[in-house]
């Protein structure tokens, strides 16, 4: 894979300059933003810009990288929480569906998708950070419940379980938002659209102790 570091001069104004790609990069997209407009969202010379950044390529890799990390969520805290199964994906859901409505969550997605052609290599690292990373964290947590007694023992597919869950709790708040044009999904509509997953994904997989949770 392309290691940047190798091209990119890092010095005193580097984050100065990447700060400014980034609001550029988020707003207009890669094909919009112009190099004389990052220049001047960064409050620097173009000279200056291209001492750090050879390339608008090069420079919306590292923004987008550099996204990339600030996009993770605390995957691992599901796994530390000794709650009851509809407790713990009451509390995934909500962190799933308020991450993908987020204005971080939604442009950070909107960019992926709309430079996945020009810039596969960064598509695939986004599934693979949030997407992909989050279904493996939750198919292990299911796995888990399956030997409490909470999942059921038919289940084989467990990393399509996790799938199913993470869509219920994000196609419903993500799809206005993205499709729609709205700006903002409130708290109450993400509650609702968690708890229906929740209860969907109960009734589908879980035990009848899992269900007497919410019933």
């Amino acid at each position: 894979m392309f290691n940047e570091d190798r091209s990119v001069t890092r010095g005193r104004k580097f984050d100065q300059v990447l700060e400014g790609a980034r609001r550029v990069f988020l707003r207009d997209g890669y094909e919009g933003a112009s190099v004389d407009d990052i220049a001047r969202e960064a409050s620097v010379s173009k000279a200056t810009l291209y001492s750090y950044f050879p390339d608008k390529k090069l420079m919306f890799t590292v923004v987008f990288r550099d996204e990339l990390e600030r996009a993770k969520i605390d995957r691992d805290a599901l796994l530390r929480m000794e709650l009851p199964i509809d407790e713990v994906l009451r509390f995934t859901g909500h962190m799933i569906a308020s991450h993908t409505v987020s204005e971080f969550g939604s442009r950070i997605l909107r960019l992926a998708i709309a430079e996945a052609q020009r810039f596969p290599e960064l598509a695939v690292e986004y599934y693979e950070i949030g997407p992909a990373a989050l279904q493996r964290t939750l198919e292990r947590q299911i796995r888990s419940w399956q030997k409490d007694g909470m999942i059921s023992t038919e289940v084989v597919d467990l990393n399509m379980a996790a799938d199913s869950f993470v869509q219920l709790c994000a196609v419903r708040v993500r799809d206005p938002m993205m499709l729609l044009g709205r700006e903002h999904v409130d708290d109450a509509t993400i509650r609702r659209a968690v708890d229906n997953a929740v209860r969907v994904f109960l009734r589908a997989y879980g035990t009848q102790a899992a269900l007497r949770l919410i019933d």
